[in-house]
């Protein structure tokens, strides 16, 4: 019977899709202190996968180009190792011309409610602006703050502050 081999090739080819399902969300550590999130790796140049999701939708944004940059403390300098991520996502911008964005600027938990909202939307207008610089007109994105409210990863330690301070480009 020639049912085994197909059963076989099937669980071989599930097996590996279980296994890439994070690959979207695991990142460079160098460009994401949380190594989650901002570039993903794959198996093509540029350490990004292509074809992740449907052409022109949140998942394929984030697997080819990356969703997020991060920040140091109380800081909203987009950092030199963050900004091949927003030129990858303006590059991603001017290929679905009819998408719109809002860039989310999040904080950590330390800080009052108000300073972290101020500090989040520094860092998603700062975002925002070299956005714009890389050629996406600025009409299609708005920014929005949710400060500490919104945390990526829950905790009180320095690694789960690094992956809450952010600014992430979703897809509208």
């Amino acid at each position: 019977m020639k049912i085994a081999p197909a059963a076989a090739l099937l669980l071989g080819l599930l097996a590996a899709a279980c296994s890439d399902k994070d690959a979207a969300t695991t990142g460079n550590a160098a460009a994401d202190p949380g190594g989650a999130g901002g570039s993903a790796l794959g198996g093509t140049a540029g350490g990004l996968r292509t074809g992740a999701g449907q052409p022109g939708s949140q998942e394929d944004l984030a697997a080819t180009a990356g969703d997020r940059v991060y920040f140091v403390t109380d800081s909203a300098a987009v950092g030199a190792d963050q900004r091949p991520i927003l030129q990858r996502q303006a590059q991603w911008l001017a290929q679905y011309r009819q998408v719109q964005a809002v860039v989310e600027g999040h904080a950590d938990e330390r800080g009052t409610r108000e300073y972290n909202l101020a500090l989040g939307q520094r860092r998603a207008n700062a975002a925002r602006d070299l956005l714009v610089g890389n050629g996406v007109a600025g009409a299609r994105l708005r920014t929005v703050s949710y400060g500490k409210e919104r945390p990526e990863e829950l905790g009180s330690t320095e690694s789960a502050w690094a992956r809450n301070r952010r600014a992430v480009t979703t897809v509208q």
